[in-house]
């Protein structure tokens, strides 16, 4: 995908402030000196059993770009791809899931497109608001900064373990919980303590991500596996194989970016491949920053820091 995007031609346009070039999580775009619009669009197939859930999850997945960014969700336009003679009871529960969250994050859903498609997909184009000044780029990473994570990882080894009639209730439940979680209160929090750069972790895994992060900020992001967590059931998953393709995927395309100061156990590799849905924010930000947003919100965790540039972009320790 890079290859792709290095292909297209640059926009030249001094009001677009972030465009493709460094894989960020949205697009920004000045309307004035004080205000600039955040855009982004995602859809996926489904990955829970629940039709109201799945649209939920994808709501928020979608919503989650515009945090990243540090901005506030003003819109949404949903895009559906749904067969032609489906149940039409299932797709009403889609719909309303996914529009009871975005109402939830304070935006409104006004309007959307769909199309005939054997196969479900289903997610929305967000458009967020934004001070020109103040966005919060993947490209910010500083030597020195802390980096944050602030949910854990695992769902897409949970849903794969689904898929296979493996996976325990409650480890279920504890992954859609993650997945139905706004990033709202963890890029509230952010704002309050001097980010530097952020990222939401996705379909691309956290060294996928990371990796962006570093190459986007000219710096290499040493993460500490014994201090990552991973959700409840998602370590013995990955053990028996429940291992989704595009983790797979992500491993082929990103592991040549990373050095391993040691070799760990291979579902604590796999895991850090796992592409996930509606994942965490990962913050780079000053140490101190970095303790102060683990005190104001409690499920954030520090996982490393950023160094100088060394000779890869990643460092496992």
């Amino acid at each position: 995908m890079d290859k792709v995007l290095a292909s297209l031609p640059r926009v030249l346009n001094p009001d677009v402030l972030v465009g493709f070039e460094t894989s960020d999580d949205a697009g920004v775009f000045r309307l004035s000196p004080q205000l600039a619009l955040v855009q982004t669009v995602d859809f996926f197939t489904p990955i829970v059993d629940d039709p109201c859930v799945f649209g939920s999850i994808a709501a928020a997945n979608a919503l989650s770009d515009i945090y990243a960014m540090g901005g506030r969700p003003i819109s949404a336009l949903s895009i559906l791809a749904y067969p032609a003679a489906g149940d039409l009871d299932v797709l009403q529960q889609i719909l309303l899931g996914g529009a009871q969250k975005i109402d939830e994050a304070g935006a409104a859903l006004i309007g959307g497109h769909s199309i005939a498609d054997e196969e479900i997909k289903f997610g929305y184009a967000v458009t967020g608001t934004i001070h020109p000044e103040r966005v919060i780029a993947n490209s910010g990473a500083r030597p020195g900064d802390a980096l944050v994570l602030t949910k854990p990882l695992g769902t897409g080894v949970v849903s794969t373990a689904l898929k296979r009639g493996l996976v325990a209730e409650a480890h279920l439940q504890s992954s859609i919980d993650s997945m139905l979680a706004l990033n709202r209160r963890a890029c509230e929090a952010m704002l309050r303590h001097d980010p530097h750069g952020c990222t939401d972790i996705t379909g691309f895994g956290l060294i996928g991500h990371a990796r962006e992060m570093a190459v986007a900020s000219g710096v290499t992001l040493e993460i500490s596996l014994e201090q990552v967590r991973f959700l409840p059931g998602a370590v013995e998953y990955a053990r028996a194989g429940a291992i989704p393709g595009g983790l797979r995927n992500n491993q082929d395309f990103a592991s040549a970016a990373v050095e391993w100061a040691h070799q760990p156990a291979p579902e604590l590799v796999h895991l850090l491949y796992d592409p996930q849905t509606s994942g965490g924010l990962l913050i780079s930000l000053p140490g101190d920053g970095a303790s102060a947003l683990e005190r104001d919100l409690p499920e954030a965790f520090r996982i490393g820091r950023v160094l100088e540039r060394r000779e890869k972009p990643i460092r496992i320790t």
